[in-house]
């Protein structure tokens, strides 16, 4: 019997694909950046091409360096940058358009509009969404309208649209199955989270033929099977979520209250609400976490746009850095931040403000400041975000989760975790592994083909690396947040 998972995270600046064995061990990995494209200000695209060459060649390099042939993969779990949009030609399988990143915000003027016709009430009321560029349907609709005849081709069902995920599966099964799950399919603009289906309301206010929709199913559920030539031998397609579902789920937490926090590009953080959707009154979002068999748990997750993005920009933008790991060190060698801020709305802001237009400033620049205290200002926006997030769940109904549950990439930072658990006053839990995202791909993967038995089993295999305690008098707290809170006032004018 096949005891290993290969899992298929396909991120926002690369793809890695990672082989886990059956105590849900990291096995071997394989990554590789691709490009990003800018073809305007506030304009994001990624070429779909390039990201299947990088998924195939990942996914075949992890498996030879585990020392597996593909008869020894179990199955294969899908995670996905959400929101990223996709429409591709249903018979050729060729994309029309490059894909419209999450972080694009072209049609921020269409959601203007839309939100002083007075739509969003309903809109958030079905798909626990706003009325933002960051979703899927305002990016269909974009393309729609600028790749000539495409909305006829749509309509008479010749069209195929897809979040990353939906448009891997398509490749992976040679074009047999256009499918999706309940955590992607939400953040559409056009799934109805309370009734479980495509809202023929919403298609009709974005104008999207519901013809180009994939089926949705579960996250653990036999989706197909890869095709032939691509691998020595065909690979079930068990387990699909998008990247901060599969977080919550890859960092076992099941129980209503419990939380975990992404550090990636952005920074996601979602609170398992259970059974019950609730709606925020604060701008934060009602997605689902997941569903298994046929039964949806929800959460409220705050989405940050910019968070490794901000180091990213150090090093690349203006040279600050040469690695990201240098920001711990530097932010360590100097006792504050010199009364240093970043609000960095690269992208405008997101959650709880969903401002587009916001753009980052740096405030509190003195001829004292240094490049460390531009690094410690980067990392304690992520701080700062982080905390307005949390207490605006609590501010929903939500409670404060006991524990932060912390993973991607700039988790690793020190500096970053101890920072977070001062300002959020609880304790901030480091896993043994990072990549949480691909490992809940994995489980639910290999829930679906009975590796592992369930949930219980789950949270068995989860295990801390390093717990990071408040530690910081509240005084000093309060008077850092409030100079945040002074910086952000200034980006929102």
């Amino acid at each position: 019997m096949a005891t290993h998972i290969l899992a298929i995270d396909q991120g926002t600046t690369s793809t890695r694909s990672v082989v886990f064995d059956a105590a849900a061990r990291r096995v071997a990995t394989a990554q590789t950046e691709f490009a990003q494209h800018y073809p305007e200000p506030g304009w994001v695209e990624h070429d779909p091409e390039d990201i299947w060459r990088d998924v195939l060649a990942t996914a075949r390099e992890a498996i030879d360096k585990a020392g597996l042939s593909a008869a020894d993969i179990a199955a294969i779990g899908i995670t996905n940058q959400r929101e990223t949009t996709v429409v591709w030609d249903r018979e050729s399988g060729k994309p029309l358009h490059n894909a419209i990143v999450w972080q694009d915000r072209r049609t921020a003027s269409v959601c203007a509009k839309l939100k002083a016709s007075g739509a969003e009430d309903d809109v958030r009321a079905r798909s626990g969404l706003l009325l933002d560029p960051y979703f899927s349907a305002t990016k269909i609709g974009w393309i729609l309208d600028h790749v000539p005849g495409a909305r006829e081709r749509a309509a008479r069902g010749e069209l195929a649209f897809g979040t990353i995920d939906s448009f891997l599966l398509f490749r992976l099964t040679g074009g047999a199955v256009h499918a999706t799950d309940v955590t992607n399919a939400s953040r559409t603009l056009l799934w109805n989270i309370h009734e479980n289906c495509w809202d023929e309301t919403l298609c009709a206010l974005f104008d999207i033929a519901v013809e180009m929709l994939p089926e949705v199913h579960d996250n653990a559920h036999c989706f197909g099977r890869t095709a032939p030539g691509l691998f020595d031998a065909a690979i079930p397609i068990t387990g699909i979520a998008g990247d901060q579902q599969a977080a919550l789920f890859g960092q076992a937490c099941f129980a209503p209250g419990t939380a975990k926090s992404t550090y990636g590009t952005g920074c996601f953080l979602l609170l398992n609400t259970g059974e019950s959707a609730i709606t925020s009154e604060h701008r934060l979002l009602t997605t689902p976490a997941y569903r298994l068999n046929g039964r949806t748990t929800y959460a409220l997750e705050g989405s940050i746009f910019v968070a490794g993005a901000a180091i990213k920009w150090l090093r690349d933008g203006i040279g600050v850095i040469t690695h990201a790991r240098e920001t711990n060190d530097m932010a360590t060698q100097v006792p504050d931040s010199h009364g240093v801020y970043m609000v960095p709305a690269f992208v405008g802001l997101g959650a709880p403000h969903w401002e587009p237009e916001a753009r980052g400033a740096i405030f509190g620049l003195t001829l004292g400041a240094t490049q460390a205290h531009l690094a410690r200002a980067a990392l304690e926006a992520v701080g700062y975000q982080t905390l307005d997030l949390v207490t605006t769940m609590v501010s929903d109904g939500g409670t404060k989760p006991a524990m932060l549950r912390v993973d991607g990439g700039m988790a690793a930072n020190d500096w970053l975790c101890r920072f977070l658990a001062d300002l959020l006053e609880v304790p901030v839990e480091r896993p043994d592994d990072l990549e949480t995202t691909a490992r809940g791909a994995a489980f639910h993967a290999g829930l679906a083909v009975g590796l592992w038995s369930g949930l219980d089993e789950l949270e068995r295999l989860w295990a801390r690396e390093a717990c990071f305690e408040p530690a910081m008098e509240a005084d000093h707290r309060e008077r850092l947040v409030a100079g945040w809170q002074d910086a952000l006032s200034r980006v929102l004018r």
